[in-house]
């Protein structure tokens, strides 16, 4: 695979950078899913429904859709070291007007900057993996850079729930803000400085978007990742409906998928590496696999804890083959790929809750695990039938 980074300089291999990359996606997806387990209270502390308060989510996904799609179309020349340092530092800025904020509407406005800084620390990625590693250890720089998204999808709604009850939900914002002034310490220790000068703006990214095999590559990662958030998003109802199982089983079963999903990531990189066509179908396959799994035999404990690791297991490897996949298509436009990537996964986000949301009131609460599951694995097909470049 040829790799075109975007620095004048040779690339020189730092895992210590790539490190700070990943503790900086830690920090943002941290910061994205601590409402999650904080809505009560902040709902009553701000005076607003449940309902209204968890727009706090839906604000950071819509600008981070936006910010990955623009970010290299709004900073075509900027050193990428620089615009990284201040992604987490309006990571940082957002979680400490969230925890002053008086309002639902200062609330709300702080989460759109931590949507900018997430979608546009994501797309950017690949790219600067590009420059810190060589090209055939890419994938592994993607792995562990995605780790930072497992660790906080696992720890993040546990951890605000806990320490919610301990401190206060504005505590909790001020400790997000600290984890992400570490990463910025840490990356300023350690990012090199890397210039573009390779095409960018919005010639670069028209070049992306008319390309059929990128269109479709997009198609069939929207139908993996809406798929398993349609299924994703409304597991308990599922889970419950089938197997009657209890609160405390329903965390045991969130933990499975959990630990499923980081040994998925950490897999995900090595053969991204070396036989990356296996991967883009096998990680997408057995997501679905997983998926429809539950919805055969959720009626069984035994079952459906079995099921939740397939699952888990393949959604932990999607992100790191997928963005391999982009780098492998796309080699000269890293951040185009990346920002339209990320773009389409949380737009996926949204369809998937929606489409879920459908099929559990009009349906059935099981529903969302079998057109999920098909709709992963029709995607895992698509994906690997594309002609990529080598």
């Amino acid at each position: 695979m040829t790799i075109t980074t975007t620095s004048t300089k040779a690339p020189t291999t730092s895992w210590a950078a790539v490190l700070s990359l990943s503790l900086g996606i830690f920090a943002i997806v941290m910061s994205e899913f601590l409402p999650a387990s904080l809505l009560p209270r902040i709902a009553d502390d701000l005076e607003v429904s449940a309902g209204v308060a968890g727009q706090a989510v839906s604000v950071t996904a819509f600008a981070a859709a936006i910010s990955a799609l623009l970010i290299a179309v709004v900073l075509p020349r900027a050193d990428r070291r620089r615009v990284k340092i201040g992604l987490t530092l309006l990571a940082v800025t957002s979680n400490l007007i969230v925890a002053l904020a008086p309002n639902l509407y200062v609330l709300l406005a702080a989460r759109l900057l931590l949507g900018v800084a997430l979608g546009g620390f994501w797309a950017m990625a690949t790219a600067m993996a590009a420059h810190l590693v060589p090209a055939h250890h890419l994938g592994r720089a993607l792995t562990v850079i995605n780790s930072g998204v497992a660790v906080a999808t696992v720890a993040a709604v546990p951890l605000g729930a806990w320490l919610g009850d301990v401190w206060g939900w504005r505590a909790v914002f001020v400790l997000g803000a600290g984890v992400a002034v570490i990463a910025l310490i840490v990356q300023a220790a350690t990012l090199p400085s890397v210039t573009p000068t390779g095409a960018s703006g919005l010639r670069a990214l028209g070049s992306v978007l008319r390309s059929g095999v990128v269109l479709a590559g997009l198609l069939a990662i929207l139908l993996v990742f809406s798929g398993h958030f349609s299924g994703f998003t409304y597991i308990r109802p599922a889970a419950e409906s089938m197997s009657g199982i209890d609160a405390g089983g329903f965390a045991a079963l969130l933990l499975v998928f959990g630990v499923a999903n980081f040994l998925g990531t950490a897999v995900a990189g090595p053969l991204a590496d070396r036989t990356p066509r296996v991967g883009v179908f096998l990680f997408p396959a057995v997501l679905g696999l997983g998926m429809l799994a539950m919805h055969l035999t959720g009626g069984s404990l035994v079952g459906l804890f079995l099921a939740t690791v397939l699952w888990g297991f393949g959604f932990g490897g999607v992100p790191t083959t997928v963005l391999s996949w982009g780098a492998r298509t796309e080699p000269t436009r890293l951040e185009q790929i990346g920002g339209v990537i990320v773009t389409v996964c949380n737009v996926a986000i949204a369809i998937g809750a929606i489409v879920g949301g459908v099929l559990v009131d009009e349906v059935a609460a099981t529903m969302p695990l079998l057109v999920g599951g098909i709709a992963a694995i029709a995607g895992a097909a698509l994906l690997t039938s594309l002609r990529q470049r080598g």
